[in-house]
């Protein structure tokens, strides 16, 4: 089973305010934007008229790796509340 198909039987309760959060800041000075790749749900985007990293919660697979791969620390993720996030169901 590919890691694709695997995720699709996740359930995911997104809460309206985001887990993550990204300091502008230190973000426009950030050369390289690991995060842009890293997130194996894809959730980091550039926008494309500020060009400005810009987060989806929503699919967050609460692995960590945004905080892993930022350089300058400019990601705040936190578990999101409880009876919200990923629910990984395994088949």
């Amino acid at each position: 089973m590919k890691v694709e198909e695997k995720v699709a039987l996740c359930a995911i309760k997104h809460h309206p305010e985001s887990h993550i959060q990204i300091d502008l800041d230190k973000c426009a000075n950030c050369q390289i934007q690991p995060c842009l790749g890293a997130c194996p749900a894809g959730l980091y985007t550039l926008e494309p008229e500020t060009n400005r990293v810009i987060v989806d919660h929503t699919g967050c697979l609460e692995c960590g790796t945004c905080l892993l791969v930022c350089p300058l620390g400019a990601i705040d993720w936190r578990l999101p509340e409880p009876g919200f996030g990923i629910r990984y169901r395994y088949g």
